[in-house]
């Protein structure tokens, strides 16, 4: 804690002996000034000193491994074939792949993490699927140019397996691993920045603070997101009906058959059910208006950019219907940078998102076998964070539960003072929260 905090615990201590002191003026300015520099998330992001990247502090923190605990490592690739004698290395484009191998096989085959067992022949590559959460392909080669089986082969043979690909696998290596009983972690789009930051810090800390959002959380009847874009303003209720919330914390632990989404620090929701309007920003940077009725998308509307792009969305709407679904609400929780990759962005403290599609990986009950094609068996997360939609405004989201109690949980991408007095242990600042 800074000078601030410092104040006020002297300030505390003085008052238990000298009952009539005052706090100066200038002291609490900085106590609130202290304060506002942590809601501005990024502000306080940018001020966070990191350890350095350990990749055996990573692995014995999120797993806890016993001694001689097995690890296999998949990537993804356009030719999983160029596996075979490292070929895929001389490919610039494939800097996702690039990092798996120089940080993470590299790593442990220089014994990095000594309660892991690893050798050349654990790094697996299967054919870039082409979407978030799309089932895995069957066959895997290992740099040999051999192939394997994932469901014979793979995964019933290992104790812990790294997924670091193009496109995140969460949703179906869950699956697996609670098929097989494994161990996993998946990290798509991994960069220098999430090395650097993300998967620096201890998850020991970010499922502690993950816990107590989520208690703060939990049980909520629904919850309202306001919109602003292109001058419209708009409201998404998203029914909850009471339901415990769910976090994303990043341990997974002996005896508890998981996968870790790394980097890890969210609370979460499956929908019951959700209306109301909310904007959608496009790959090609057009934007639209999700108008949602019944749990799903039921039509878009465009506000702005290519027509042809909202009319490809619709088709698919109505086609498949079950696309369109709201499957997941979350909300980040660690005070981080932003990495320019959702699988970070979406766990910084103040931002928000909504998914459609696949749901079965978080409790939900959406599948893929429930979709008409099986290439549109996604799960697809729309963030909403200040460098990747500054179009849309996010004017507030609260929660509301059935005791008539209202809790404002962020505005304008900051965390209200109450969600982030959640996570606040330290006495002197969470009195200025209350």
């Amino acid at each position: 804690m800074n000078e601030a905090v410092n104040h006020l615990r002297n300030f505390r201590f003085v008052q238990l002996l000298e009952p009539n002191y005052k706090i100066t003026k200038p002291a609490q300015k900085m106590m609130y000034d202290h304060l506002n520099s942590l809601l501005d998330v990024q502000a306080a992001a940018k001020q966070r000193i990191f350890p350095p990247f350990s990749l055996r502090r990573l692995l014995e923190i999120v797993f806890t491994p016993t001694k001689n605990e097995s690890v296999a490592i998949l990537i993804d690739l356009p030719a999983p074939e160029k596996i075979k004698d490292l070929e895929f290395l001389s490919d610039p484009s494939l800097s996702i792949q690039r990092h798996a191998y120089d940080v993470f096989h590299a790593g442990l085959l220089r014994g990095e993490v000594p309660s892991l067992s690893y050798n050349q022949e654990n790094l697996f590559a299967y054919k870039i699927t082409g979407g978030s959460n799309l089932d895995l392909p069957p066959i895997a080669f290992n740099i040999y140019g051999q192939a394997f089986k994932l469901e014979e082969d793979v995964f019933p043979k290992f104790d812990i397996i790294l997924c670091i690909s193009t496109y995140s696998a969460t949703a179906p290596l869950t699956a697996f691993a609670r098929k097989y009983g494994f161990r996993g972690a998946t990290l798509h789009g991994l960069n220098p920045t999430i090395l650097a930051t993300g998967l620096s810090v201890d998850y020991r800390e970010v499922s502690r603070d993950a816990e107590k959002l989520r208690k703060g959380l939990t049980f909520a009847e629904k919850v309202e997101i306001d919109f602003s874009i292109h001058h419209r303003d708009t409201t998404l209720t998203l029914v909850l009906n009471g339901q415990e919330a769910q976090k994303s914390h990043g341990l997974c632990p002996p005896g508890e058959p998981d996968v870790a989404n790394l980097p890890a620090g969210e609370v979460y929701f499956v929908p019951d059910s959700a209306y109301g309007q909310f904007p959608l920003v496009y790959e090609d940077g057009s934007c639209g208006l999700m108008h949602v009725e019944d749990g799903r998308i039921v039509f878009a509307e465009l506000l702005s950019g290519n027509t042809t792009t909202i009319a490809e969305h619709n088709k698919k709407l109505n086609s498949d219907p079950v696309t369109g679904i709201i499957g997941e609400l979350g909300f980040g929780t660690q005070i981080l940078p932003f990495a320019g990759r959702d699988i970070q962005d979406e766990k910084v403290l103040g931002t928000i998102h909504v998914a459609t599609g696949r749901s079965d990986h978080l409790g939900g009950s959406l599948t893929p076998d429930k979709f008409v094609h099986h290439s549109n068996a996604t799960h697809d997360d729309i963030l909403f964070a200040p460098h990747k939609t500054p179009q849309v405004q996010v004017r507030q989201a609260r929660a509301y539960w059935a005791d008539g109690t209202t809790r404002v949980i962020l505005e304008n991408y900051r965390p209200s003072k109450w969600f982030y007095g959640l996570i606040n242990t330290d006495p002197a600042v969470d009195s200025l929260i209350r």
